[in-house]
């Protein structure tokens, strides 16, 4: 049955009362008061707690910085694509690991420098007066802070604390780390400024910095942090922008020191600068290495050559040629270096053919023109091959391996790799074209030769050898001095556009003054919320008003709160208060009534409720004083088998009652009791039967009715509550009215689903509403304690209904009473 008395959550919503919440939110003062305060005392403590927090950045520029000296002859650099290509593949490399190591690295940023304030250690970085230079290749405590106190100007003292037996530590050349056994307890150890210092946990030099000075008895810490943690740190705060996808790059961090925030964005730009130019670089580096080792090796023979022909001269006493000599050794030299010029070509396309065949990159190619070529379509289509190899590296390191992107760049690589091998295959075909000319000229110049001495061909022929090395070393070192001369020119494409600086940054973080605003602001926030979510949730009936818009029975009254604390007999102890006038009122509506529905004779008039609390008993008994104090013979029925009420007020007992009536063991007469009040009898209810309901339905009701109608003008039914149990069902058709009593604050809305539904169906007639406990100054929210005791659930009442249910509001009623006791002490 409880299931009638639940309310869905639209119905909540719908029935909304903003003067409710109004009420309750403004009773919470209190409430407001102590959340403040706890905010404000919160606020307080973070204020005097917090290091603040700044933000510094540095702008810079990606531009196409080109190569002043490139010429297509002069082809020892490469395009890397345009600016937009740079502006992604600057953001992947300064959001890269390695970038962020090289930082770290060079600024030991894996090294705090800290000073105790009250509440924490800071982070002072530069304004300690001291460096510490690591020993290389040494282990170094982590996470740890090592204390150093100045004894003097020259002499400090270190304090390691071990509170464990093992520590972490990390060589921060290898980057490797490990673990180290300790002693739990704290070490001291004095030293010189400048002395190495050499143990297990800590291996380091401390010096002074520079134009700075110790003053004895500062004390200051240092600690080290895992590398790999404070670079991930550093790369995850690093923040890039690139505003409206154009060449500029924004970039900013956040920390509590400004000298690291500018020390490590500055760093970073220098970084990605010098990385910049190594990979733009990177053509022309391959190219000088190729350029010397082929010197190298030019060198060892023009050396050779050149002692070959300084022994045969002194051998044979032959310094110079004559002119027959001289003039074919100098023909024969120029078809050498024809020929030595074509074998360079034919091997370095034999060397590009099968590099195009057996790698997968193409950024490592050496510049054409070191090997003479000149042929427009290969320097063409090298120079595009080798700019999609660098876009695809590009990319790999930004997209998906599997994206549709790379099989659009292999197949144009493939593309442009068939007609580069069919340029090859030409270039080759027509270089050994000439190749046979040459040598047939060569081989006419060899027969002119043979017409000399011995002597002079032998001379002729190492003359020749070395003017061959001697052109190639040339020419070589021509290349090398040119790669060497557009190495230089080339400058990165990073232009710092402001680097950072601390220009008198202001604290990222609120003001402290702002912040005791949102203190307030969170103070009355709480109780609000409260207030709203207690009156969203509120489903009792905190008004007649509320009442009226639940239901379509009518309302018969509101009965006041009242001021008795020990009996419920207000209309007879204190007549003239408001509460008696609030029953008057229900006895003139009562006989309004009667006189419209032309009722005559004796009325019987049932007073029942939803659930025990609600003042059924209490109003029961008033209105059947104020009819007996009008002159009407009035009898109060207790029928309420199950749990019997009413004698307690009257100072009467209950032994005997209707249950004996019922069950022919008494008569009238013999059940009924006077009271004090004029013209008011009481019946009570007896002993508690068995079968309470089945006892309702009997013939002997009947009769108990017809026998009552005949001797009282007014019949007052206490029945019990129609939501636990279904006896007072029973009792409506003996009924000429029913009053159905609602008590403020206590009620619940979905209780009157039940009556509603009855009602609607035509099953109960005559019935109205007795709005129960009225206080107009009552703060929504707040329970009230029943004065009078009433309330069911009681441990000393056998065959209760609803016992577990019932028995926290029993609770609950008896720790307000213990409460308005102390109140009255």
């Amino acid at each position: 049955m409880n299931d009638e008395f639940e309310v869905s959550e639209s119905q909540f919503q719908s029935a909304f009362d903003f003067k409710a919440f109004l009420f309750r939110a403004l009773s919470y003062w209190k409430l407001y008061i102590l959340f403040i305060g706890i905010g404000v005392f919160i606020v307080y403590q973070q204020n005097i707690r917090k290091q603040q927090s700044y933000r510094l950045s540095t702008q810079i520029s990606i531009e196409e910085e080109s190569n002043p000296l490139f010429t297509s002859t002069t082809s020892l650099t490469f395009n890397w694509g345009g600016v937009s290509g740079k502006v992604q593949t600057m953001m992947t490399s300064l959001s890269s690991r390695s970038i962020h190591e090289k930082v770290v690295d060079n600024l030991q940023f894996y090294i705090s420098y800290l000073k105790q304030s009250r509440f924490r250690k800071d982070d002072v970085y530069k304004e300690a007066p001291f460096r510490v230079e690591l020993l290389p290749n040494t282990n170094q405590v982590l996470n740890i802070p090592i204390k150093i106190v100045f004894l003097d100007n020259d002499t400090y003292e270190l304090t390691f604390n071990f509170e464990t037996n093992v520590v972490n530590t990390q060589n921060f050349t290898t980057k490797e780390r490990g673990n180290l056994d300790v002693p739990i307890q704290e070490i001291k150890v004095k030293y010189t400024l400048g002395d190495t210092v050499l143990l297990p946990y800590f291996n380091a030099t401390i010096n002074l910095a520079e134009n700075r000075k110790a003053a004895a008895g500062d004390e200051y810490f240092i600690q080290f942090t895992d590398f790999d943690a404070v670079v991930a740190n550093y790369k995850n705060r690093l923040a890039i922008d690139n505003p409206k996808n154009s060449a500029i790059l924004n970039l900013s961090m956040v920390d509590v020191n400004k000298g690291k925030i500018v020390d490590y964005l500055n760093e970073t730009v220098q970084v990605l600068s010098e990385d910049q130019l190594n990979r733009k670089n990177q053509f022309v580096t391959n190219t000088i290495n190729f350029i010397d080792a082929q010197l190298e090796r030019v060198r060892t023979q023009l050396t050779s050559n050149s002692d070959s022909l300084n022994n045969y001269r002194e051998q044979n006493k032959i310094y110079d040629l004559d002119g027959e000599g001289a003039v074919i050794n100098s023909k024969l030299t120029n078809l050498e270096l024809e020929k030595d010029n074509m074998n360079r070509k034919l091997a370095y396309y034999a060397s590009l053919k099968t590099y195009l065949e057996t790698s997968n990159t193409f950024t490592e190619v050496p510049a054409p023109s070191i090997a003479g070529i000149d042929e427009g379509n290969i320097l063409s289509n090298i120079s595009k091959i080798n700019q999609l190899s660098v876009q695809k590296s590009k990319y790999e390191s930004t997209v998906r391996k599997d994206a549709l992107i790379f099989d659009d760049i292999n197949r144009q690589i493939e593309g442009i790799k068939t007609v580069l091998l069919e340029n090859i295959r030409t270039a080759t075909s027509g270089i050994k074209r000439e190749m046979q000319l040459i040598n047939s000229k060569i081989a006419t110049s060899e027969s002119e030769i043979k017409r000399l001495p011995k002597a002079q061909q032998k001379l002729l022929g190492i003359k020749r050898q070395y003017a061959l090395s001697e052109q190639t070393y040339n020419v070589f070192l021509a290349k090398r001095g040119e790669a060497d001369i557009i190495k230089s020119a080339s400058v990165s494409d990073v232009l710092v556009i402001d680097t950072a600086k601390d220009t008198g940054a202001i604290p990222i973080d609120l003001k402290l003054s702002s912040r005791y605003l949102f203190a307030v602001v969170g103070g009355l926030f709480i109780p609000l919320l409260a207030a709203f979510l207690l009156t969203f949730f509120d489903n009792k009936i905190h008004s007649p008003q509320v009442l009226e818009k639940l239901s379509k029975i009518p309302l018969l009254g509101v009965v006041g709160k009242s001021s008795l604390d020990e009996s419920n007999l207000v209309v007879h102890l204190k007549p003239k208060s408001v509460v008696a006038e609030s029953f008057r009122g229900v006895r003139s509506s009562l006989q309004y009534m009667y006189s419209k529905r032309s009722v005559e004779g004796s009325k019987i008039v049932m007073v029942t409720s939803s659930v025990s609390g609600e003042g059924k008993t209490f109003c029961s008994i008033n209105i059947a004083t104020v009819f007996a104090l009008s002159g009407k013979k009035t009898v109060l029925v207790g029928l309420d088998l199950r749990k019997p009420k009413i004698f307690g007020d009257f100072e009467i007992k209950n032994d005997t009652g209707a249950v004996n009536y019922l069950i022919g063991q008494k008569s009238l007469k013999e059940i009924t009791q006077q009271t004090n009040v004029p013209n008011l009898d009481v019946i009570t209810s007896g002993p508690i039967p068995p079968n309470p309901s089945e006892l309702l339905i009997g013939e002997k009701t009947d009769a108990f009715m017809a026998t009552l109608k005949e001797t009282y003008d007014f019949i007052v039914l206490d029945t019990p509550p129609i939501g636990l149990v279904a006896d007072a069902f029973e009792l409506l058709k003996y009924t000429d009215a029913t009053v159905y009593v609602v008590r403020q604050d206590y009620t619940e809305k979905g209780m009157l689903n039940l009556i509603n539904d009855k009602y609607d169906k035509g099953e109960i007639k005559n019935l109205s509403y007795l709005y129960n406990y009225y206080d107009q100054k009552g703060k929504y929210g707040y329970g009230y304690g029943y004065g009078y005791g009433y309330g069911y659930g009681y441990g000393h009442y056998a065959n209760g209904y609803h016992e577990e249910a019932l028995k926290t509001k029993s609770i609950i009623s008896k720790l307000k009473s213990i409460f308005r006791l102390n109140k009255k002490h």
